[in-house]
């Protein structure tokens, strides 16, 4: 499995469409085995081609800290499970995810404001 999260100085970006990169890993069975950077193409989130690229990548999980509708429905249709409300360190997340302490907070991004924590279960 491979997992993404949007990046901005080595944490969780806030916003998906405004990364400056993107971390990807790769779990087999409950342990990280690798992990890449992807830059993303110029253009924001959902209306570049990134989440074409991520999913080419076989990436089915996106774990981030707020997106759109738009970018959560792409992803969706490129096969790409995403749960939003994270912040802090990517490779905590993704422990946190195969640990199964991590759900989506089910909230989009209808304005700008960051800094939810990870809702965990």
């Amino acid at each position: 499995m491979k997992i993404a999260l949007p990046s901005r100085g080595g944490m969780i970006d806030g916003h998906f469409g405004h990364c400056e990169n993107f971390r990807i890993f790769t779990v087999e069975g409950n342990a990280v085995t690798s992990e890449e950077t992807l830059t993303p193409p110029p253009g924001c989130g959902c209306k570049s081609t990134v989440v074409g690229d991520l999913a080419r990548m076989g990436v089915t999980v996106m774990i981030a800290g707020n997106m759109g509708e738009g970018a959560v429905n792409k992803l969706s249709a490129n096969g790409i499970t995403v749960l939003r409300g994270c912040s802090g360190s990517p490779r905590a997340a993704v422990e946190a995810y195969i640990e199964g302490r991590l759900a989506d907070s089910g909230k989009g991004c209808s304005s700008h404001e960051h800094g939810h924590d990870c809702h965990h279960e």
